[in-house]
């Protein structure tokens, strides 16, 4: 069995928030690339461990995600339950191309998300200022699944995973 880091796992799976939002409302073809996205993102997602894969592990307990319209755009709350029983709640506005701050988060306090297309977008997580890890999010043509890779590298340990989420109707 291989040693890690108490918060490698933490680590993963707090910087999947970065980059998770909810899908499911019908999107209209007209719309454009940003409003479509938003409308795929919107709701609750809860994670399915038996298909996603932690490096190191152990996956969290249980995972769900919710992201709603505020007065300043989206906002993303990331409810999760460790293997260890510890729970935690981390809370974001998550619009792109600028650098917002992530509250309840251990390993990064700074989100920054790249719109890649209408279904994908790319996140960088800062931790004061340093590159604390990179997370890509895609959502499926059909707003049911969200699929988040994530990764990150440090002198201590490397935390790699895919994690895929579904939406609740």
């Amino acid at each position: 069995m291989r040693a890690h880091s108490p918060l490698a796992p933490g680590r993963a799976l707090l910087a999947a928030a970065a980059l998770t939002f909810a899908a499911g409302t019908v999107v209209l073809s007209d719309q454009a690339p940003a409003e479509h996205q938003q409308q795929l993102l919107l709701g609750t997602w809860n994670l399915n461990l038996a298909r996603s894969r932690y490096t190191p592990g152990p996956p969290p307990k249980t995972e769900s995600r919710s992201y709603v319209v505020d007065a300043d755009g989206l906002k993303g709350i990331i409810r999760r339950t460790y293997a260890d029983g510890r729970s935690e709640t981390i809370e974001y506005l998550a619009n792109y191309d600028r650098v917002y701050p992530v509250t309840g988060a251990i390993g990064y306090d700074a989100i920054l998300l790249k719109r890649v297309d209408d279904r994908t977008a790319e996140a960088t997580l800062t931790h004061a200022g340093k590159t604390f890890g990179y997370a890509r999010r895609v959502v499926s043509a059909d707003g049911k699944t969200m699929t988040i890779s994530f990764r990150s590298q440090s002198d201590q340990s490397t935390v790699d995973y895919v994690a895929v989420f579904e939406k609740e109707e």
